[in-house]
């Protein structure tokens, strides 16, 4: 199962959305953290609300991270006419999309299309021992969302996965969960806030401090006006440029109760701590 051995530290993160600026600037953190993008992964969906699709699907082909495909990398392959995010028809985000997606899709280059339809469905590596499984949304459904709340969801997803730990995308909040000696991790978005009330935004970062290995979620602050700013010229004055300057989403439709009911709690980061496991340990 396992394609890749990745020393920490590892940095992760989901959705830039085309948001450029959001990009570069986790793209300058990885540097700050002298993270290579050989130790940089992307959960998917690179392109998506935001005003710069074509400038942030070069971006981050240029950086060079691992990236795996989105359910909107699969339809912008294909051209195809709708994005296939799993939105319940009629709802504020499937009225959304009907607006972001056209424009996305008439922008992208053949070459963006091209490395998008080349882009793995999954990854699989190994972390300070442990094997890591990373897909989009769901193992075997792409555009699932899970989330903290649903127990139940995640313990089959993670006993279907054959992994120690999931990293995963597409529900756009971050968290991190842990049952029956398993982790899923969802180190959240760059792309949108958090519906947490403030405009950061979220990734995951893998380290190792003396004999563990850390899962932690990291805030990032960017240039959320200028990003709100470049939707408006774009002529998408809509739901999501607010959301990227109040933090707030535009619709809690695909949201649990549980998810819900804490709209615009600020978000705290959170580390989960687990033991290395060496091939002594293991052989032990």
């Amino acid at each position: 199962m396992t394609d890749l051995v990745l020393q920490p530290p590892v940095l992760v993160f989901g959705g830039p959305y085309s948001n450029l600026r959001a990009l570069l600037a986790l793209r300058q953190r990885a540097e700050d953290l002298d993270i290579p993008p050989s130790h940089c992964i992307c959960t998917g969906d690179v392109v998506a609300y935001c005003a710069e699709p074509e400038d942030t699907a070069a971006a981050i082909r240029d950086w060079g991270c691992h990236v795996i495909a989105g359910n909107c990398e699969e339809q912008l392959a294909d051209a195809s006419d709708t994005c296939a995010c799993g939105f319940e028809e009629g709802s504020e985000c499937d009225r959304l999309a009907k607006g972001w997606y056209p424009f996305a899709n008439a922008r992208m280059s053949p070459a963006s299309r091209a490395w998008m339809a080349a882009l793995p469905k999954t990854l699989t590596c190994t972390i300070g021992g442990w094997s890591v499984r990373v897909v989009h949304g769901g193992v075997d459904v792409i555009n699932t969302f899970i989330f903290a709340s649903e127990r139940a969801a995640l313990a089959a997803e993670l006993e279907r996965s054959g992994a120690d730990i999931v990293i995963a995308g597409h529900a756009g909040v971050p968290f991190i969960e842990r049952i029956d000696g398993r982790v899923w991790f969802n180190p959240g978005v760059i792309g949108m806030p958090a519906n947490d009330g403030t405009p950061d935004v979220w990734y995951g970062l893998i380290r190792l401090e003396d004999d563990d290995l850390l899962i932690a979620t990291r805030r990032l602050a960017y240039d959320h006006h200028g990003a709100a700013a470049a939707m408006r010229r774009s002529g998408h004055a809509n739901g999501y440029a607010r959301t990227l300057v109040t933090g707030l989403w535009p619709s809690l439709d695909v949201f649990p109760p549980a998810e819900r009911a804490a709209t615009g709690g600020r978000l705290r980061p959170r580390t989960l701590r687990l033991p290395i496991r060496t091939a002594a340990r293991a052989a032990g």
